[in-house]
């Protein structure tokens, strides 16, 4: 079979539309992920035992299990327990969005523990309380050094979110698929699919370092 490049041209607009679906779902999961992580790492780390207790159940259970099967569980599962229909976007923003929250909430926390403790030991004695300290002097100083990780956290979720395909959501991959039914050329498109989530992940990638350069800077 003789490869046939001349088709990219006709089939990158559909393909755009699906880079972008696939660009939106990753940043509104990771958006979510993002604040339920600092929650879930500040508890991770805090003094009370419940709290803790809970924070590491529920990043054992999420990083425990497949992204795909907690997507089914939204998708498929949740709908038997409520009685309606959960949309396929909706439910891969949940499902992305809270397998996010546990991964982000391990990079907290190891951010946090970089902190020098004295640095803590130095705020309570001004009269600082816990939270404040958590708030102002703390989590400052460690959201600078989870920057670089933060940043791999978006690149596999970008990456991940081709799952979401499986649910007929037409991000980058199925727009691929779906370009595929009518080309009959799955070598080209996916060699196209596959590059397009190149370019992607490597200007995340500038992007992240850009940002952790001028937070250094800035302090």
């Amino acid at each position: 079979m003789v490869l046939d490049f001349s088709i990219i041209p006709g089939i990158m607009p559909a393909l755009m539309t699906g880079a972008k679906m696939t660009i939106e779902l990753a940043a509104i999961a990771v958006a979510i992920g993002l604040v339920i992580g600092s929650f879930a790492g500040i508890a991770r780390v805090s003094g009370n035992r419940v709290v803790k207790i809970i924070a590491g159940t529920y990043v054992d259970f999420i990083r425990g299990t497949p992204l795909l099967v907690q997507l089914f569980l939204v998708y498929f599962g949740l709908p038997t327990l409520i009685h309606r229909p959960v949309p396929a976007f909706m439910a891969a923003i949940v499902a992305m969005g809270i397998n996010s929250g546990a991964y982000v909430a391990e990079i907290v926390r190891a951010g946090i523990q970089s902190i020098d403790k004295g640095q803590t030991e130095a705020a309570r004695s001004l009269g600082l309380t816990s939270a404040q300290t958590m708030r102002y002097i703390i989590f400052p100083q460690a959201f600078r050094r989870i920057i670089p990780p933060l940043g791999n956290e978006f690149i596999a979720m970008l990456k991940d979110s081709s799952l979401v395909s499986v649910i007929a959501l037409e991000d980058l991959l199925r727009k691929g698929q779906v370009v595929i039914t009518r080309t009959f050329r799955p070598f080209e498109v996916y060699a196209v699919v596959a590059l397009i989530y190149l370019v992607m992940t490597l200007a995340i990638s500038k992007l992240v370092s850009w940002s952790e350069r001028k937070l250094r800077t800035v302090g």
